[in-house]
């Protein structure tokens, strides 16, 4: 509890919560049309809940892509770059073409279980070898493998299908309401609690999976219930919005530049608001122009040059 009384903690946690405000604001001003006393159905069912979704979307891409960073003691490590965003995306393309648009728990289900069955491989994987280049290495071929699975999957769908699924892999925050609102929020509480229970355990694996044992850390248990977390969110919000690829990689980092601390303590929750500003942010410039653009793309275009910094070791 000291952590939370010390300054070194809340400046930036304000700091973030004041951008992730304004940003949703500014969200939620965004659309194609006015807020009129007679647009205020445009605001309560169209606007709010999309903005929601962002937030949502974005503070648990944000909190997983922390977790596999420290899991992984790799940088660029984080939901999709692993593979297992690309999981939940298959388990999600399958159900999105072969089930009725209404099937909710199977579009949940599929995600999930396409998520959870990637990070056991990719758990498997890194017992195998101890170079986190050759496993950051083998998440992204996983990655294309599955991604190869769902464009295969394309030939055999009639020409709805195709177009739902064209629609959903595109990637959006539009269309979700409380039914997907309470699933994603459930999920994100599931999986932050299991963050916040384990962050004393990811901060020992940031030295290794020797130092971690030595000191008492239990690293198959920490490694299950991260991963566990990590799918729960990655797998709702991919089922609802479609892939959302570079909130993972980027939320850590600027959490870890805002605060100059790597302490999982401050670096979780930091690195949800920064994943709930990115998304955001995104969401806005997705409705500033005439037509709508596509919330994946546009949230690439924010995080991307941030892992060109990493990569330059600029960060």
């Amino acid at each position: 509890m000291a952590l939370f009384r010390h300054k070194g903690f809340l400046l930036p946690l304000l700091l973030m919560l004041a951008v992730a405000g304004g940003l949703f604001v500014l969200d939620l001003l965004c659309g194609d049309s006015g807020l009129g006393p007679a647009k205020g159905i445009v605001l309560t069912q169209i606007r709010l809940p999309r903005v929601l979704t962002a937030l949502l979307v974005g503070a648990s891409l944000g909190l997983g892509g922390a977790q596999m960073q420290a899991l992984f003691r790799n940088p660029l490590a984080d939901p999709h770059i692993m593979g297992i965003s690309s999981g939940a995306g298959l388990g999600a393309a399958v159900a999105v073409l072969a089930l009725p648009s209404g099937a909710l728990v199977g579009l949940t289900a599929g995600a999930f279980i396409g998520a959870f069955a990637t990070a056991a491989l990719v758990v498997l994987a890194s017992g195998k070898t101890r170079s986190v280049g050759t496993l950051l290495l083998l998440g992204i071929m996983l990655g294309f493998i599955l991604s190869a699975v769902s464009a295969t999957l394309q030939y055999a769908a009639d020409e709805v299908s195709l177009k739902r699924f064209y629609s959903w892999a595109a990637g959006s925050f539009v269309g979700n309401g409380i039914r997907e609102l309470a699933v994603l929020g459930c999920c994100f509480a599931v999986g932050a609690l299991l963050a916040g229970l384990n962050a004393r355990g990811l901060d020992l694996l940031l030295f290794g999976d020797g130092f971690a044992a030595a000191a008492g850390g239990r690293v198959r248990r920490i490694r299950s219930l991260s991963l566990i977390g990590v799918c729960l969110m990655t797998a709702a919000a991919t089922a609802f919005c479609g892939p959302i690829g570079f909130v993972g990689i980027a939320a850590p980092h600027i959490a870890r530049l805002l605060s100059g601390s790597s302490r999982l303590a401050l670096i979780l929750p930091l690195s949800a608001l920064c994943g709930a500003s990115v998304a955001l942010l995104a969401d806005a410039i997705c409705f500033l122009g005439p037509v709508p653009l596509p919330a994946g793309s546009t949230v690439a275009l924010i995080g991307i040059p941030v892992i060109i910094l990493v990569l330059l070791k600029k960060i």
